[in-house]
């Protein structure tokens, strides 16, 4: 069964039951990835309670050395890249990799064009060559679309770009609106740059975009842009569900070579102020060290403008922490019925730091530092639990009316906190 936006527009379903997207980034399992290591990765995910993976059909660019030297295309006599000759047994493979994911219970929501393959984008100033011809797109989608529809994908029609031109837009239009003439029930989204927040009027008004996706990225000077774009894209015209494709990876370092890397409470922070914000619909988690399916001692095709430092072994990052706290946010949302929380404006302290949102009976309070929490809103008429992120500790909490606002005071606890009231 497939993946279908619900008919309200703000979040997914599936069977009938709402479907709270989570997805783990896996941009280069198709070329680095064996079989044996894909089934070891599967099975750890699925039992995490995962339930998307997001993989580039085509080889990513920044993908890590691999062993496997097979590639989607074949090559033409001077070792350029043949973009009008697919490789079947790369295809072969890549399907038998879906088929494993899907009946592990996995919806793969799977790229088909990366900025680096399509002129004019950001990608172009790196990578000048290798550019796919403008009349390849349609005859390789609709080769791609054919050979994975069995399996109910989704699709993210454009990967990391941005929208410079109106012949790289060209690239996406015809791929989206090839999908949707060979697929229409396949869904449908854009993977745009770290940070953008608007996209052309000719794919924001399309009708076969189904969701909106954004990545708040691995800039550490802009990680506020977790809330503010899923703010912005909650609010934007068509109605749609929002989610925050690739919020800063666990570990990853922060982006243009600046010293530091993301520790699972600020992956953590990530995914809760966006969900909070207006991206209820779901989140992506990312381990440095999966995405670019790792291998100690191989390269890592660091990209030059992003300028990443080195990933962990792709065994190692399977294991971080943080996948467990994506895992324990999809139980929670599950649990309390948060899936397309309405986000709310009703908190008094001066910060954007603390994300509040709602249901018709629930309120849900993300508090990354500890302090009295102001409100306005009836808290008296609500019982409060607040729960500890880090060793997963749920505590009754005793809120209270204090002149014009509710007061949740100060918790016991020293991690960051969601605090959920039911109403009474």
């Amino acid at each position: 069964m497939s993946v279908e936006v619900t008919t309200h527009r703000r979040t997914f379903e599936k069977e009938g039951n709402p479907f709270f997207y989570l997805a783990d980034t896996v941009w280069s399992a198709f070329t680095n990835a064996s079989l044996e290591e894909w089934e070891e990765y599967l099975d750890y995910r699925s039992m995490q309670g995962f339930n998307v993976v997001q993989i580039n059909i085509l080889r990513q660019w920044d993908a890590s050395g691999s062993d496997l030297n097979i590639e989607p295309f074949n090559q033409q006599g001077d070792g350029s890249t043949d973009y009008f000759s697919l490789n079947e047994a790369y295809f072969d493979r890549a399907q038998d990799m879906v088929r494993m994911a899907t009946e592990r219970g996995f919806t793969p929501a799977l790229v088909l064009l990366w900025c680096n393959y399509v002129p004019d984008t950001w990608a172009t100033m790196f990578q000048k060559d290798g550019k796919m011809p403008l009349e390849a797109v349609e005859p390789y989608v609709t080769y791609a679309v054919n050979r994975f529809s069995e399996f109910n994908p989704m699709y993210l029609v454009s990967g990391d770009t941005d929208f410079p031109s109106e012949e790289a837009n060209a690239y996406y239009q015809i791929a989206l609106e090839t999908v949707k003439r060979i697929s229409p029930s396949s869904l449908t989204t854009l993977h745009i740059q770290g940070r953008l927040r608007e996209i052309p009027e000719v794919f924001a008004n399309h009708e076969g975009l189904d969701f909106y996706m954004y990545q708040s990225g691995h800039n550490s000077e802009f990680q506020a842009y977790a809330h503010e774009i899923a703010d912005h894209f909650y609010h934007q015209s068509p109605v749609r569900p929002v989610i925050n494709g690739e919020p800063c990876y666990e570990q990853i370092s922060y982006s243009r070579n600046v010293y530091g890397r993301y520790s699972a409470f600020d992956a953590r922070k990530a995914a809760w102020q966006s969900l909070l914000a207006g991206g209820g619909a779901g989140v992506t988690y990312g381990a440095h060290g999966i995405w670019s399916w790792h291998k100690k001692g191989k390269s890592f095709g660091i990209v030059e403008g992003e300028g990443f430092d080195s990933p962990y072994d792709w065994r190692s990052a399977l294991r971080f922490e943080g996948a467990w706290d994506y895992s324990f946010i999809k139980y929670l949302f599950e649990q309390y019925k948060l899936v397309g929380v309405k986000p709310m404006d009703i908190v008094l302290n001066k910060t954007k730091e603390i994300r509040a949102a709602g249901t018709e009976d629930t309120l849900v309070l993300y508090v990354p530092v500890n302090t009295m929490v102001r409100l306005d809103f009836p808290v008296e008429e609500y019982d409060f639990t607040t729960i500890d992120l880090v060793q997963r500790r749920f505590a009754k909490t005793a809120a209270y009316r204090e002149n014009e606002y509710g007061v949740i005071p100060m918790h016991a606890f020293e991690h960051d906190v969601v605090m959920i009231g039911t109403r009474k």
